[in-house]
């Protein structure tokens, strides 16, 4: 991993990663799914199994039916971020979500998924209505604190995978500085764990968005 890659400002070497990473993505889905066998391999097994949570994760939070129709939503989302994250153990590469632009871009996907939904589901007149509260007289307070409520959401995504992800580049920049043998072993360690974790939090979270989303209204009459 490349230390230097964390900066707010978009670098082209963030940019180059991100490139690669998404023909990755792309490439290794069309083969996957194009030699589909009964009895899968290694590579097939690892995809259902991944696909497979995501299903689970999705038919607790929206039930079956509805979690369905955001499998292709949230296990894009989950696959991408998480090779973004896996990024950081290829020797001399930078991570691209150690770069707040990455995890902004992620996090403003999140947000307006969530709320393209939350119009269909709900009306747009709706939607808006929820914005001014259940009592009319305090709607003007209520207005702004909703708003702000929502665009947080997007800070609370970009800002804890950018914050988590640039801490695990400056952790083992340190060990590389402190102890050069031990990086191998407890820096990949920890970039290789968290990448799993932060992809988990961040779908998790935008789970959470979608589900409120849709079930908003049946909140409301209980």
């Amino acid at each position: 991993m490349e230390h230097g890659g964390a900066s707010g400002f978009i670098t082209w070497p963030v940019v180059y990663w991100t490139w690669i990473t998404m023909a990755f993505v792309i490439f290794i889905s069309y083969l996957v799914s194009r030699n589909l066998k009964k009895i899968p391999g290694k590579l097939q097994y690892l995809f259902e199994a991944f696909v497979g949570f995501i299903a689970g994760v999705l038919a607790d939070a929206l039930g079956e039916e509805k979690g369905l129709s955001f499998l292709s939503l949230v296990g894009g989302l989950a696959f991408f971020i998480l090779s973004l994250n896996l990024v950081g153990l290829v020797p001399g590469a930078i991570q691209p979500t150690s770069n707040l632009n990455t995890t902004v871009g992620l996090a403003l996907i999140s947000f307006f998924a969530y709320n393209i939904v939350a119009v269909k589901e709900q009306g747009l007149l709706n939607y808006l209505k929820h914005f001014l509260g259940p009592v009319k007289a305090l709607a003007p307070l209520m207005l702004p604190i909703e708003i702000v409520s929502h665009l947080s959401r997007i800070l609370s995504l970009s800002l804890r995978l950018f914050g988590n992800m640039f801490g695990d580049e400056m952790i083992v920049w340190v060990l590389l500085k402190m102890v050069p043998l031990l990086v191998p072993v407890f820096g990949l360690a920890i970039v290789f764990g968290n990448s799993f974790l932060q992809t988990y939090i961040f779908c998790m979270l935008t789970v959470v968005y979608l589900s409120l989303a849709v079930h908003h209204e049946e909140e409301e009459e209980h």
